[in-house]
């Protein structure tokens, strides 16, 4: 059972299940299905914040339960109260729960000096914030801590994905570069010297995690990324290269030289790049896509979500997490001084 089966990772991860032989029920609030997914994928209407109707989409049980959408220690105890039903679980956390050896996290990032100084790589062993009511990264920290706690109950394994990057996003980063190409835009201004790096992760990577977790029950915790850890530059590249389109790129060092100026969804200011060796060891982790390959049908997403629409109507999560990503004005004001 794959829960969140309409969204962005659940479309590919069950596809994946399903062609590895899984029988597989897609429950989402819609009820809806992929195209792309086997005739024989069942799908099943739910909203999983309703207990008694988790319970009954569960009904007699199932080997796996994956869970593309759960936050915070209340939805960690109502998988757990499921226990005696379920087999074991697969469940998407985040990078973000990580803390530096300072304290710093996705957090305190807006914070003077407040962005984390990660190791590179970072191994799944680094400590991680105190979990909480309050914020993306506590809620998915306080969902991990339930979880583990209760693995001889449910054993559950965590995958802490990066960057997520594929179709049917809400919020693609890629929507950056995709648009200034498509307004004709001949330069981007990229902060740090277009060196950040933020780790990203395909869907169709996360789906091959997801497909082998679920053959390897138990309780543990795995990054979940690509093979490469691209800087903003060659990500910038890639896109252009998949547009055909040539764009210069201004690289300015330091941070960037105004609040809506040089500042891309992947700008960071120092690198947050994970360790895929414990995926690799424990589930014969290989990606089956790297990030340049699997651009076209991103870029090809991007676009038809945009045709004939204002990026705010089109992408309105987007708009409210990043704020205006388009300050063409300013960016040619700050270029012309």
């Amino acid at each position: 059972m794959v829960i969140g089966a309409t969204g962005q990772i659940g479309r590919a991860a069950v596809g994946a299940l399903a062609r590895d032989g899984w029988e597989v029920t897609a429950a989402s609030r819609g009820g809806g299905r992929d195209e792309g997914w086997p005739e024989e994928v069942r799908s099943a209407r739910l909203d999983r914040e309703d207990d008694s109707a988790l319970a009954a989409v569960v009904g007699d049980g199932c080997d796996v339960l994956v869970d593309m959408v759960a936050f915070g220690a209340a939805h960690a105890r109502q998988l757990t109260g499921l226990a005696d039903r379920v087999g074991s679980a697969v469940v998407i956390s985040s990078v973000s729960v990580y803390e530096d050896d300072r304290g710093r996290g996705f957090d305190t990032q807006s914070e003077p000096d407040g962005f984390p100084q990660y190791p590179v790589p970072i191994p799944e062993s680094l400590g991680t914030v105190a979990p909480g009511d309050d914020t993306y990264s506590s809620r998915k920290a306080a969902l991990e801590r339930e979880l583990l706690a209760a693995g001889d109950l449910l054993p559950t394994t965590l995958l802490r994905a990066g960057a997520v990057h594929g179709p049917y996003s809400r919020t693609p980063r890629e929507l950056y570069v995709v648009k200034r190409n498509l307004d004709g835009r001949p330069a981007r201004i990229l902060a740090f010297g277009g060196a950040s790096r933020f780790h990203p992760v395909s869907v169709h990577n996360l789906a091959e995690l997801i497909r082998l977790a679920a053959r390897r029950p138990a309780s543990r915790v795995l990054n979940a990324c690509d093979a490469e850890a691209p800087t903003v530059a060659e990500i910038c590249a890639a896109i252009d290269a998949v547009m055909g389109v040539e764009t210069r790129s201004v690289l300015v060092d330091g941070p960037p030289p105004a609040p809506t100026v040089g500042d891309t969804p992947w700008t960071v200011p120092a690198p947050v790049v994970c360790d895929m060796s414990a995926a690799e060891r424990e589930l014969g982790y290989r990606p089956v896509v790297r990030y340049a390959e699997s651009l076209p049908e991103t870029v090809t997403s991007i676009e038809r979500q945009l045709a004939g629409r204002d990026w705010r109507e089109a992408y309105p999560k987007m708009f409210r997490a990043y704020g205006d990503l388009f300050d063409y004005a300013a960016e040619d004001a700050w270029s012309a001084s």
